[in-house]
């Protein structure tokens, strides 16, 4: 645990005890704050009562008298679709509003340890590029530690220590609140329409993420430019003067060739390009984790970063192929007559989709739940790779008009799916659980939904066998 101090003796409110606020509450404690905590869960706030902290209704004026500061936690919405009523209360008395990831680079800094910051951000692939990330400082034997919006929360992180590395996976949640980033490297992977609902449209959520590179002020900028925000935000860090963060561009689908830094995919070779020439150079066909597009720039965004923390080409390269990837992010489960089953349930929105969507063909595509804006329409140019689709959940009726004569089924739920694909399934065909949509409606979170896609085709495989 990460102590935060600057606050001894004073009340500080905690807002949502989950994961991240709990640890935030501990920090504070062992820093010697007076953390005062409130959850709209009645079953939360038992248990960090029970933990030894003091509640309080925090929506109350009452509550901010002597309380100047609210730690929210990511899965609060601060502004839209409307602030808390914590929020709105401790903005109404004067109370600053900050996060654990502030709280986190706040302490890191004071603690004036030797230390490398890393944060990736992105709409898809950045737990990938963090548990990626660090997968390559454990192979080459660097000291490391992981978290952030994978794994364990900031302030649950050990506190660093000389020449150790940090990689945190942060959300558009995280970054938008921290009143402090201070990360060495930062990554931005892609952009696509998600959390639109928090950010109030797509303008909101992609200022949430530059945020992390304008306050931010990183030393180095490793930004894929595969899409318009990405490009724009390459744009918008060149520094020609050379005092700002040196970027380093990202892209599977141009060769980056030029005077700058680059690492772009060259057919199958993971290709880095310096000074105007190949620096490094990985074959990914060697990698089976990381097959497919989305991986190839997963690849090419840890590369970079890797580099930048002065790794070699040689070491990365021979810490590609021994990732062993991250559940339910096209997660190879197994097969049974020749028949592949895949477990994507990451795959919360279109964009993500269209990633496995792209990686095989002849699918049998289970997909569905609380659809995202806009749907499945953006993946209509791969319909044709479709055998079938099996849908599932709130979204069922919805994807099956935009589907419209592409073969289909609602099926309902996602065991029904299931057992319809694999029973109409062939030899070669996949079966793709990659829903395009949030899990909520039938699953507490992708990761349930994916576990449950597993153990069905796992007793699935056992009884063909």
């Amino acid at each position: 645990m990460i102590a935060v101090r600057g606050y001894e003796r004073r009340r500080v409110g905690v807002l949502g005890l989950g994961r991240s606020g709990l640890a935030a509450a501990r920090a504070l404690a062992a820093g010697g704050a007076n953390p005062v905590c409130w959850d709209d869960g009645e079953a939360a706030r038992a248990a960090a009562a029970a933990a030894g902290f003091e509640i309080e209704d925090l929506t109350q004026a009452a509550a901010w008298g002597d309380t100047s500061l609210l730690v929210a936690s990511p899965g609060v919405p601060h502004l839209y679709p409307a602030p808390h009523p914590a929020i709105a209360a401790a903005s109404r008395a004067g109370a600053l509003v900050d996060n654990d990831v502030s709280l986190f680079f706040r302490a890191v800094q004071m603690t004036g340890a030797e230390v490398r910051l890393v944060a990736v951000t992105g709409s898809n692939g950045k737990s990938t590029v963090t548990a990626l990330i660090d997968h390559i400082l454990g192979a080459s034997g660097r000291p490391r530690q992981m978290g952030g919006n994978i794994g364990r929360a900031v302030l649950d992180l050990d506190p660093p220590a000389d020449g150790e590395t940090v990689v945190l996976e942060l959300s558009s949640y995280q970054i938008d609140l921290a009143r402090v980033l201070a990360p060495d490297i930062a990554v931005f992977l892609n952009l696509s329409a998600d959390h639109l609902d928090r950010h109030g449209g797509l303008g909101g959520y992609f200022a949430a993420k530059r945020r992390l590179f304008e306050l931010g002020a990183p030393e180095v900028a490793v930004i894929g430019v595969e899409e318009t925000a990405g490009r724009f935000l390459a744009a918008a860090m060149a520094d020609p003067s050379g005092d700002g963060a040196r970027l380093v561009r990202v892209s599977t689908a141009e060769r980056l060739k030029g005077e700058g830094s680059a690492v772009f995919m060259n057919r199958h070779h993971l290709t880095e390009w310096t000074k105007g020439k190949q620096a490094g150079a990985c074959d990914m066909r060697e990698a089976p984790a990381l097959q497919g597009r989305h991986n190839h720039q997963n690849a090419c965004a840890a590369w970079a970063a890797c580099r930048a923390l002065g790794l070699g080409p040689k070491a990365i390269a021979a810490a590609l192929p021994t990732f062993p990837g991250l559940p339910h992010r096209m997660e190879n489960i197994g097969a049974a007559k020749g028949v592949a089953y895949v477990n994507d349930s990451k795959a919360t929105n279109a964009d993500a989709a269209e990633k496995a969507l792209s990686t095989f063909e002849r699918i049998r595509w289970i997909a569905g739940g609380v659809a995202k804006e806009g749907g499945i329409a953006p993946l209509a140019p791969l319909f044709p790779r479709l055998a079938k689709t099996y849908l599932i959940g709130a979204a069922a009726a919805e994807f099956a008009a935009t589907l419209g004569d592409a073969p289909h089924e609602i099926c309902g739920d996602l065991g029904t799916a299931l057992s319809r694909a694999a029973a109409e399934a062939e030899a070669g065909e996949t079966v793709l659980l990659s829903p395009a949509c949030a899990s909520f409606d039938q699953f507490a979170s992708f990761e349930a939904r994916g576990d449950a896609f597993r153990a069905a085709v796992l007793r699935l495989i056992g009884e063909g066998t």
